[in-house]
């Protein structure tokens, strides 16, 4: 049956940012069917069921283009204990000083499910999910209702970690085991859920895979016809690794061994030379910019000069918090303080960012935005609360004061996840229950079998 929100406000996304006001969207199957004005789309569907959209906006789903769902684990953790940005760089590399702990099977659902969660109530409907063994928590992932690209992690250095600047160990049987896991991953679930399961290519980062293996993954990738994402240009120990190895910058390497294509996603690519940001352009690579993570470590990409060399600007959550709506704000507002301009980039920029262009990014160039032929992924949000009032001009007041819980309602695929700020495809107290009884007995382990490290000030430690 075609299903018609009407007497709402519609914010399309589509190449003109075109808001209807008074406006209607009707939905066949999975499809966008029509966008316009209330009477005119009513009149064209007359026995449609209808929703009363009066009071709020309809916008597309937003697009997280770079997260780590199990490091939920680490809220509140390693968020204060980001790695030097100048030299000398920690010894041993590596993005924090504790360790995450390790999860069983059951444990890690637990904590997937949790930021599945978060990520719903805060308006995602299509996510990247880049880890290692993936296939541990992914098919409980499936019920939550969103669209999921999981990228399997590949790698083969042995002997550190991400800005480690020792020589580079490499394990031949490593790096056939991870490519294994990806095709092994992409055989059993590409396309699973009607398509709305996909399966990627993910490298670890530049300092952690050798060229052997970028080639490898790039074939692999190209086989399989999906895209690539990779850590890159994440840290200055990053970036002083792959030099002191490689002799190259860490994209410039990986134009060498010839990984840089538009079906690749860099995230991060904000410890960067013009020359790198330049190269990126050429290739028409993504760039996801995980704005909430780069604030917290003191870091950003130059946003406006990757977008003008040609790079599609997405955005990511990347560790702890899967709130988009968040990041979408705070993206705007780190690069308008890097740029020192208060203007630009626009809320409309942002939020274009945040929904068709991590869409493309992610391999979906008919989702993001809401337009005849494209996805049903679409959110609802209250604009009655009161910072969301006068709604005079609805994106600009949704990027700069919206919150994650003024989504109230979402769709993927033209069926309801959410309706009246209900969470339909999850146990919401269960889920967060679980998780934190599994994360308090999961650091409890670590620290019990760890006694040289030394927990976080204010720690709960019980």
């Amino acid at each position: 049956m075609t299903l018609v929100i009407h007497d709402t406000t519609v914010v399309t996304v589509d190449p003109d940012d075109r808001v209807v006001y008074g406006g209607a969207v009707a939905i066949e199957a999975d499809r966008v069917a029509a966008v316009g004005p209330s009477a005119e789309i009513l009149a064209r569907y007359p026995r449609a069921e209808r929703i009363d959209g009066t009071g709020k906006a309809v916008l597309p789903g937003l697009a997280n283009t770079h997260t780590h769902f199990l490091l939920a684990i680490a809220r509140g953790i390693y968020e204060d204990l980001s790695p030097p940005n100048r030299p000398p760089f920690t010894a041993g590399g590596g993005l924090s000083t504790l360790p995450t702990p390790k999860l069983t099977p059951e444990e890690q659902v637990a904590i997937a499910r949790l930021a599945a969660l978060e990520a719903l109530r805060s308006g995602t409907t299509a996510v990247l999910e880049d880890w290692t063994e993936v296939d541990a928590y992914l098919e409980p992932l499936i019920g939550t209702g969103l669209r999921f690209l999981f990228c399997e992690r590949a790698w083969d250095k042995v002997n550190g970690s991400i800005g480690d600047t020792g020589p580079f160990q490499r394990d031949a049987k490593l790096a056939d085991t991870t490519l294994a896991r990806i095709e092994s991953l992409h055989c059993k679930w590409h396309g699973a859920a009607g398509g709305r399961i996909r399966i990627g290519v993910s490298a670890w980062a530049p300092d952690m895979c050798s060229p052997e293996l970028l080639r490898d993954l790039r074939g692999l990738q190209d086989r399989l016809g999906v895209p690539a994402t990779i850590h890159l240009n994440q840290i200055w120990g990053e970036v002083a690794a792959v030099k002191t190895i490689r002799n190259r910058l860490p994209t410039e390497y990986l134009d060498d061994v010839g990984f840089l294509s538009e079906h690749m996603i860099g995230a991060h690519c904000r410890c960067m030379e013009p020359h790198e940001e330049r190269l990126l352009g050429r290739h028409r690579v993504s760039v996801a910019f995980n704005s909430c993570i780069a604030a917290r470590r003191g870091l950003s990409p130059r946003i406006h000069d990757l977008e003008s060399y040609g790079c599609n600007i997405g955005l990511g959550t990347d560790n702890m918090a899967e709130d988009m709506v968040e990041v979408t704000r705070t993206a705007m507002f780190m690069e308008r303080v890097r740029r020192g301009d208060g203007r630009q980039p626009s809320p409309e920029q942002a939020l274009r960012w945040a929904t068709v262009n991590g869409y493309r990014a992610m391999g979906i160039p008919d989702g993001g935005s809401l337009v005849a032929g494209n996805k049903a992924d679409l959110i609802m949000i209250d604009l009655r609360r009161a910072h969301l009032v006068p709604a005079l001009r609805v994106v600009s007041v949704f990027v700069h004061q919206g919150q994650g819980r003024d989504v109230t309602d979402a769709m993927v695929d033209g069926k309801w996840l959410m309706r009246h700020g209900r969470v339909l495809t999850m146990d919401e107290d269960q889920v967060v229950a679980e998780a934190e009884r599994v994360a308090s007995a999961a650091w409890r382990r670590l620290f019990d079998s760890r006694p040289d490290l030394k927990p976080p000030p204010g720690f709960a430690y019980r």
